[in-house]
């Protein structure tokens, strides 16, 4: 929820709101940020630079993406560790830092005897606004979430999917530089969740406000991100753009009836990495890494000299979902070994 005042183009310090995209600082800025409630670390040391983007924050249930949030806007203090947010120290300038972020919790809290007009307009008012136009705004932000013709109902009347518009709508209506969503699409039904996801993707694209989406769906950040940062167990895996993400340079899937292994080692003669595939609906495949062209002839030269068939050759590729998987297996194997 927004809970300080409406931010203005020149701010305090000297700092400008909306930076353009293009050359734009980093939204969030983390040096070895840690929390821990008692014996239970729930943010282990992150070191963040993320840039302004619709970011994807992924990551299991309880892997610490509601910590952090919490702890960028200031409302949670860190127990150890720096952090900044649009520009703003999270420590030393938390009532700043809210003029300019929005903040749409996982948990409801809306009150059910008022209508969302009143209300998301109650919230620009505590945002700044004087009455008349931050009514105004109420009415262009319930606009912008699809609730016009429903804006003057009881809330108590809303189904789940409205009921998060109105949340989104009290998020976005001081016009932040970004926002943070929790869990946005919780609950929602196929369609509810669509309709969703096209609205954050508005946010973004449209309105220009930059997004970081909490999510454990790693369909909705794929389908909507630019992105991604993933956590597992308070710890960061890996923080990097989604654009390529599916690329693989250098790598060929190759699948033959034959012998595998006579085959992999033709191509080892030739100078090339081959591996098998590891997961167990791979292990048919041969990897092959390559940095020339000459690879294809290779290829075609083992499998006529043994007499094999060629049954597929494709470019490699890896989605958000390998990179999931991959990059925090690879740290709880490390861990284990530490441990």
């Amino acid at each position: 929820m927004t809970m300080a005042p409406a931010r203005t183009s020149a701010q305090p310090n000297g700092q400008v709101a909306r930076t353009p995209a293009d050359g734009a600082p980093p939204i969030i800025e983390t040096r070895g940020l840690r929390k821990a409630y008692g014996g239970v670390v729930a943010l282990d040391g992150l070191d963040l630079i993320v840039p302004r983007a619709s970011v994807g924050l992924l990551g299991a249930n309880g892997a610490g993406k509601t910590t952090l949030i919490r702890t960028l806007l200031g409302l949670s203090k860190p127990t150890k560790g720096t952090g900044r947010v649009v520009g703003y120290d999270i420590l030393t300038q938390g009532t700043q830092l809210r003029q300019h972020v929005g903040y749409m919790p996982e948990a409801e809290g809306l009150p059910s005897g008022t209508t969302a007009a009143d209300f998301v307009g109650h919230m620009a008012e505590m945002s700044g606004l004087p009455a008349r136009a931050a009514r105004q705004r109420a009415a262009d932000v319930l606009y912008q979430v699809g609730l016009a013709e429903e804006r003057y109902r009881l809330i108590k009347g809303f189904s789940t999917g409205m009921r998060q518009r109105v949340k989104l709508a009290t998020a976005i209506v001081h016009d932040p530089d970004l926002v943070f969503l929790d869990e946005p699409t919780a609950g929602l039904d196929p369609q509810g969740r669509e309709e969703m996801l096209e609205l954050v993707e508005r946010i973004y694209r449209t309105m220009g406000i930059a997004v970081v989406f909490s999510s454990h769906i790693l369909e909705d950040i794929e389908r909507i991100c630019d992105y991604v940062v993933i956590l597992d167990n308070g710890r960061l895996v890996t923080s990097q753009p989604l654009a390529g993400i599916g690329d693989v340079q250098g790598t060929l899937v190759v699948q033959i009836e034959g012998d595998l292994a006579a085959f992999s080692s033709l191509l080892v003669e030739r100078g090339y990495q081959v591996e098998r595939g590891k997961d167990d609906m791979a292990l048919n495949d041969l990897i092959v890494h390559f940095t020339d062209d000459e690879v294809y002839d290779a290829i075609r030269d083992a499998a006529v000299r043994l007499n094999a068939s060629l049954r597929s050759l494709r470019s490699g590729s890896r989605t958000l979902e390998d990179i999931y998987l991959g990059d925090v297996g690879a740290m709880r194997e490390a861990q284990d070994v530490v441990s």
